[in-house]
């Protein structure tokens, strides 16, 4: 082999080695920008996190802070209304009211029963009059009645005696509307407000739709219920309550969606 061809060859191998050479090292510091960059992403999204608020985190605490203001003013000074003060006096009737509980319950004693009123203050929401409705096509009866309509349930059950009667009812314009007596075999089953408890009730008879019974039974069960007091006052008191109630619950709800965006 010439002296000549072998330094072609050597220049050619050295040639080849450096433009390798430099593909490699250009290959390394390429994947080095592509290795780094993910990191920095990581690291500005870490930051991002990090940070306490988004741009639109302050407008809405600010008008989550007015909306609250506007309703603590709007509020009476007495912690509790006069309606509530009296319903109590009564004597009749214990509330139980826990907050954040969409229900209320009503109960007390009678005689050997145990008697228990449950209405759902969600039941406000089907209230909000109908801005397109014309006023002067509704019946005189509809406007008495108003637009109040809630539904409630009494369960009665008793010491000395299984199982327990439900008593499905709408409450409207101040008065308890029956629409089914249920009785159940199992006492525990009629009061379960579960949802397994109502699933369970579903495949169960509930009695006949209430308006289908003799005109003489209806009256002797709107008797038995006004004599344990599941009558007019407790009627007008209900929706009245719920929108006391209603009202505790959007203030409350303000204060903890305000707290929780400032956080």
């Amino acid at each position: 082999m010439s002296v000549a061809r072998t330094l072609r060859q050597l220049s050619a191998v050295s040639s080849r080695v450096s433009s390798r050479q430099l593909a490699v090292s250009s290959t390394r510091t390429l994947l080095a920008r592509r290795v780094a960059q993910p990191s920095t992403l990581r690291a500005f999204s870490a930051s991002a996190r990090a940070s306490k608020a988004g741009s639109s985190d302050a407008p809405l605490s600010l008008k989550l802070e007015q909306e609250l203001t506007f309703e603590l003013n709007e509020q009476q000074e007495s912690a509790e209304p006069e309606f509530l003060t009296s319903f109590k006096k009564q004597g009749l009737w214990t509330v139980i009211d826990e907050a954040g509980n969409n229900e209320v319950t009503l109960t007390r004693q009678f005689g050997n029963e145990n008697i228990r009123l449950v209405f759902s203050v969600s039941d406000l929401a089907n209230q909000e009059p109908n801005e397109f409705e014309d006023m002067e096509e509704r019946s005189d009866e509809e406007q008495e009645s108003g637009s109040d309509a809630m539904r409630a349930v009494v369960s009665i059950t008793k010491g000395n005696a299984p199982g327990a009667l439900d008593i499905d009812m709408t409450v409207q314009g101040g008065q308890f509307l029956v629409e089914n007596v249920t009785f159940y075999n199992d006492s525990k089953l009629g009061q379960d407000i579960s949802v397994e408890g109502d699933w369970k009730r579903r495949g169960l008879y509930i009695g006949p739709e209430f308006t289908t019974l003799d005109v003489h039974l209806q009256e002797q069960f709107e008797k038995f219920l006004q004599e344990r007091d599941v009558g007019e006052a407790t009627a007008f008191f209900i929706p009245e309550y719920a929108q006391f109630k209603e009202q505790k619950e959007y203030v409350q709800w303000l204060k903890n969606v305000r707290d929780f965006i400032d956080a």
